[in-house]
C-alpha cells in the first residue's frame, strides 16, 4: 500500500528532476535558487537549512544535480527546503502535480517509482 507520504515524496522527486534536467541545460538557472535563499534570509534571518543550501549551492554542478534527484534521507530533508521556486512555471508544477493526485497516483497513474 502506498502512502500519501510516499506519494509526496515521489512528486518533490519529480519535480527536481525537471528542475536538474533545466540546470544541467542552463548552469545559470541556479542563479534563482542563489537569489532566492538571499532573499529569505534577509526577510527571516538565519535559518540553518539555508545556510546549507548555499553551502550546497556552490558545490560543483554534478553534485548538486546528484542531491536534487537523490532519494537518500539528506536528499529527502532538503527538499523539503528547496530554493528552487520559480524555475519552473506555474504550468509546468501543476502538470507534474496532477500526475500525483491522489486519484491518479492510487490508480496506476503515478510515473515515478
Amino acid at each position: 500500500m502506498w502512502s500519501d507520504h510516499k506519494r509526496v515524496e515521489e512528486r518533490s522527486i519529480a519535480l527536481h528532476q525537471e528542475i536538474a534536467k533545466r540546470i544541467r541545460a542552463n548552469p545559470e538557472l541556479l542563479q534563482i535558487a542563489k537569489n532566492n535563499l538571499k532573499k529569505w534570509i534577509m526577510k527571516d534571518g538565519e535559518i540553518p537549512v539555508w545556510r546549507e543550501w548555499q553551502k550546497i549551492l556552490a558545490r560543483p554542478l554534478a553534485q548538486i544535480i546528484d542531491l536534487l534527484v537523490s532519494s537518500d534521507e539528506n536528499a529527502r530533508r532538503m527538499r523539503q527546503s528547496s530554493p528552487f521556486c520559480g524555475i519552473l512555471t506555474p504550468r509546468e508544477r501543476w502538470k507534474t502535480y496532477e500526475t500525483f493526485t491522489t486519484g491518479a497516483y492510487y490508480k496506476g497513474g503515478r510515473k515515478y517509482r
